[in-house]
């Protein structure tokens, strides 16, 4: 049976558009560049880091960030850039009695974020800036596997990648869901790991409480 959910946040949670677009500013290069550049990058199997290496070598996304909250144009995203599915699948999940918990590769300034405007709404909270580990490494999900109360085989990864989300969780042994939105998700969805990897293959969140329900029942 599944027990536990944990939810990615770039994409799966958060939709990044408004994010990417100011990355865009901030390099001074105009935002359909920008994204037509960083969907190239994605479709190629490349990291989406070297999207800004293309428009400026040798570009160091951490310095960057900083040198952007010292300019007073801190990366951020609030409560107008969550999906407007998320709030009400996370009720829904929890009125099932399902443990929750958000866990992605973000900075502890975005951590920050995420507690606040999640605040009683999830039971945890981990960013891979907060662990020392990031996805698609295992050391992040064996993280996960410590800090969530059940067993790995009673989890459920919820993200919008194949190659960093489904297929390292599948690896650590955890039920997957890959939600169909984003630009990895687009790209990925007719792939063949895209269609088999993934428990579930939902095109919203408010998908998952109805077949969490379902596959619970089957496993009784």
């Amino acid at each position: 049976m599944i027990r536990a959910v944990i939810f990615d946040v770039g994409e799966c949670l958060v939709d990044e558009t408004r994010e990417y677009g100011t990355w865009a500013d901030w390099l001074q290069v105009p935002r359909h560049t920008f994204h037509s550049m960083f969907g190239a990058v994605i479709a190629q199997g490349r990291d989406y880091r070297e999207t800004f290496q293309e428009f400026r070598p040798g570009f160091d996304l951490y310095e960057e960030r900083e040198k952007r909250a010292q300019a007073g144009q801190p990366e951020t995203f609030g409560e107008a850039d969550l999906y407007p599915d998320v709030r009400d699948a996370l009720a829904a999940l929890r009125a099932d009695g399902l443990w929750l918990g958000i866990a992605g590769n973000q900075t502890v300034r975005a951590g920050k974020i995420l507690r606040e405007l999640f605040s009683g709404d999830v039971d945890l909270i981990g960013t891979s800036d907060d662990w020392g580990a990031s996805k698609p490494d295992r050391a992040f999900f064996d993280r996960v596997a410590d800090v969530v109360p059940a067993e790995v085989g009673e989890m459920l990864y919820v993200g919008d990648r194949v190659d960093n989300d489904i297929a390292p969780a599948r690896v650590a042994g955890m039920h997957t869901a890959l939600v169909h939105r984003g630009p990895w998700a687009t790209i990925q969805w007719h792939t063949e790991q895209a269609q088999k990897l993934p428990t579930f293959r939902v095109e919203t969140l408010l998908e998952l409480p109805p077949q969490i329900a379902e596959f619970n029942e089957r496993a009784r």
